[in-house]
């Protein structure tokens, strides 16, 4: 689900998915757990769930009857990864107009 190559930073656009992600981050919890912390109903949050677990945002673990989700240190990981080079590429197009001969000099003789 992956959309621009952007390892998953599109998903957290929607605002009751990034509340569930920053959720998480905070440490494990299921379904039930977070709808109860959430103005969304049960099958919202499954949902919301489902998109982050495809996009390897989070992950998931049998407990009884119960799902319990975590953040994914893999998709952490690759986020950072896309953020870094995000950063890289923008300070690189700075250096370069920085270090740009100026075409625009008023200064030249008629």
């Amino acid at each position: 689900m992956e959309t621009y190559g952007d390892a998953g930073l599109g998903l957290l656009g929607d605002p009751t998915r990034r509340a569930i992600f920053e959720r998480l981050a905070r440490g494990s919890r299921s379904v039930g757990e977070l709808a109860a912390e959430l103005p969304v109903s049960r099958p919202a949050v499954s949902q919301h769930l489902r998109a982050l677990k495809e996009a390897g945002l989070v992950t998931d673990r049998a407990a009884g009857t119960r799902r319990i989700y975590a953040v994914n240190p893999d998709g952490i990981a690759n986020l950072r990864r896309y953020l870094d080079q995000i950063w890289t590429d923008a300070l690189d197009a700075f250096q370069a107009a920085v270090e740009a001969p100026d075409t625009n000099d008023d200064r030249r003789v008629p």
